[in-house]
């Protein structure tokens, strides 16, 4: 992309503490302006309300990867077929994000991992003590193997998989709790490379 197409706020207020409140997100390059979005944009987006967000315009510019990432994204979360409850899938990406340092991102999953499990004040010491926070055995099980491989994928092994058995997980819950975390691993990158969040 040109240099020119490139984008600053010096007077962003970044946040610089992790929270579960709504953030907004700034891009570094200049995404797709919504009334330039096609029907292949649009197939890209899967959901049409997506066209509203920075982030998901400046995706768009590839909108067959775009599709591809958010179908993968929405089977993850929102696939209801066994495998983990919502929230602790929420967790793991939580867990992910706040590890790698993606303010947005914790805050999003954080949010989501406090609805569907109405433990907001353990989510939010996982927010303020970061992935070593005491949260019980299953939570500290999923965060536990989260951080392993968003810190790298070798790092995970037998002992998370045992663990998380140990806490009552199936071949599916943990398979969740792989999907979630991998993917937030690599969304988090992707997100910090592409811009920076904003307090409302």
């Amino acid at each position: 992309m040109a240099t020119e197409s490139t984008l600053s706020y010096p007077d962003n207020a970044h946040p610089t503490r992790f929270t579960q409140a709504q953030l907004e997100w700034l891009p570094w390059l200049e995404p797709l302006p919504e009334a330039q979005l096609t029907e292949r944009h649009f197939a890209g987006l899967v959901d049409a309300s997506r066209a509203k967000s920075p982030y998901f315009r400046l995706l768009a510019r590839d909108p067959d990867i775009l599709g591809a990432r958010t179908r993968t994204d929405k089977d993850i979360f929102y696939n209801p077929e066994a495998g983990l409850p919502r929230a602790e899938r929420e967790l793991a990406a939580a867990a992910a994000s706040r590890h790698n340092g993606c303010i947005y991102c914790a805050s999003v999953h954080a949010r989501f991992a406090t609805h569907f499990s109405q433990r907001s004040d353990d989510v939010q010491r996982l927010l303020d003590e970061g992935t070593t926070a005491a949260l019980g055995e299953r939570w500290d099980a999923i965060v536990a193997a989260s951080v392993a491989l968003s810190s790298t994928p070798s790092n995970f092994g037998t002992e998370h998989i045992e663990a998380l058995r140990a806490q009552g997980l199936d071949d599916l819950a943990i398979a969740d709790v792989i999907h979630g975390a991998a993917f937030f691993n690599w969304a988090n990158r992707l997100m910090l490379s592409l811009g920076e969040p904003q307090q409302p």
